[in-house]
């Protein structure tokens, strides 16, 4: 197998939204095989026809996508290769690795209660494993998998390392149920075999099916592939993450403001790490990622490292792919799509405006300048800095600026000679200019803002608050 092209596969359930936890095994299966020229698969394993939804289905379509997760070749209902996985049920049961339990769900719970009292293993033994089949009655009944009574099935896991099943503890698990259909156990083996799944990368909740999944793949003569098993993801508090701990679904995440490249980098790191490395691209993450750098121990997720994480990948990620993020933070979030105008003033103004923004929210804020249109809506703290005196100021620097040339270095002569002409310090000034352009205390430089700005709208606004 380890000259195999690596196959690796996502197979999350349709009954819910795409977690957090589901998002970043999907993500190291992504990064496992596009760092090693492998495909990468989707599978969605819609075998619980009660829970399953179409809306859970698209739910998580979307957060991958969002997440940039491209998979290979068509999406693989699991519910629909039903049939498959019956054929491979009956040749077990053909080859003798398998047999038919008539015992019914009153036998076993008497089974179960009996052996409790006699302080007995409650593993259930079906009579039924080594009966000869013309003796069978005409009854329902279910397939089982005729595991093996002693010895010991041992997972290698890339992740775990050896973990040892003793075989006396294992059951011997329903293939196939009273009414005929496939259970998941024995589906997902089915699956991963036909799809050619060399890696196995799941949750460690998954390590105890590993042994009795083996077991299928060795009762077909199917190659077993590389299981690692990856530790859950707890809260700050160390205890598994829950709602309590604030967002868990995907979209409520890309909703908050985090840009998808800074969810892909810190989803990496909450498990996985090379060396001291916190921050990186996609390309070093494919580059980087293996088995060997992912922990045992469970990894806790920190929004103040995700803040760290989104205001760096803010500061450098290109122009073009930023203003994609927004756009698209803006459609989820219902708000107004940005025009050309603004994209092009949004563009102009970002290498003043990413600075120091940690989230989409921040960095809109930031921009609300050059977003924001006349007449303006000054807020009332902002407000209190155009006094009189203040508007008294601004007509008079309106004529300077307008047969200044528009460079910083003479933006800064005029408004220096005019706070010191009036005997404040530049700060008095600032105030006033930053309401009047912006309508806010809080914004990026007065200089900056009146570079992007252009002379035209910047005088338009002074004149604004100072008629």
């Amino acid at each position: 197998m380890s000259d195999s092209p690596v196959v690796t596969r996502f197979a999350p359930s349709p009954t819910g939204y795409l977690h957090i936890g589901g998002a970043r095994t999907a993500l190291f299966n992504w990064l496992y095989a596009r760092g090693r020229g492998g495909q990468f698969l989707l599978r969605i394993e819609d075998t619980d026809r009660a829970r399953s939804t179409p809306e859970a289905t698209e739910a998580i379509l979307k957060g991958m996508a969002w997440l940039g997760l491209d998979h290979d070749g068509e999406v693989v209902s699991q519910f629909e290769r039903a049939g498959r996985h019956t054929k491979v049920a009956n040749e077990m049961l053909a080859k003798g690795h398998a047999y038919k339990c008539f015992s019914t769900q009153d036998e076993i719970a008497e089974f179960r209660e009996a052996a409790r009292a006699e302080g007995k293993s409650t593993l259930f033994r079906s009579p039924w494993r080594d009966t000869d089949p013309s003796t069978h009655p005409d009854a329902p009944f279910v397939v089982r998998l005729k595991a093996p009574r002693d010895g010991e099935t041992v997972i290698e896991d890339a992740v775990q390392g050896k973990v040892t099943f003793r075989n006396d503890q294992l059951d011997d698990m329903i293939c196939l149920r009273s009414d005929g259909t496939p259970t998941y156990m024995l589906a997902v083996v089915v699956d991963d075999h036909d799809m050619g799944v060399t890696h196995v990368i799941r949750g460690d909740d998954h390590l105890n099916n590993a042994a009795r999944q083996k077991l299928v793949y060795e009762a077909m003569d199917w190659d077993v592939p590389v299981f690692a098993h990856i530790p859950l993801i707890h809260g700050p508090d160390g205890k598994k993450l829950s709602k309590r701990h604030g967002a868990l679904r995907v979209e409520e995440y890309q909703a908050m403001g985090y840009p998808a490249p800074a969810m892909r980098n810190y989803l990496a790191r909450l498990g996985w790490s090379h060396g001291d490395d916190e921050v990186f691209t996609d390309d070093q993450a494919k580059d980087w990622f293996d088995l060997g750098g992912i922990g045992k121990g469970a990894a806790r997720f920190d929004f103040k490292k995700l803040d760290h994480v989104s205001g760096q990948h803010i500061g450098m990620m290109e122009a073009d792919a930023l203003i994609s993020q927004v756009q698209d933070f803006l459609a989820v979030t219902d708000a107004d799509a940005l025009t050309e105008g603004q994209i092009e003033g949004l563009r102009e103004a970002l290498p003043f405006v990413r600075s120091g923004a940690k989230t989409i929210p921040q960095l809109l804020e930031k921009a609300h300048f050059i977003l924001t249109q006349r007449p303006l809506e000054v807020e009332e703290k902002a407000a209190k800095n155009l006094d009189d005196v203040s508007r008294g100021i601004l007509s008079e620097l309106t004529p300077q600026l307008q047969t200044v040339s528009w460079k910083r270095e003479e933006l800064e002569a005029i408004l220096n000679a005019t706070a010191e002409a009036h005997d404040m310090g530049f700060g008095k000034l600032a105030a006033p200019l930053r309401a009047a352009l912006a309508g806010r205390t809080a914004t990026p430089s007065v200089f900056d803002m009146m570079l992007v700005l252009g002379r035209e709208e910047t005088l338009a606004r002074l004149s604004e608050v100072s008629a």
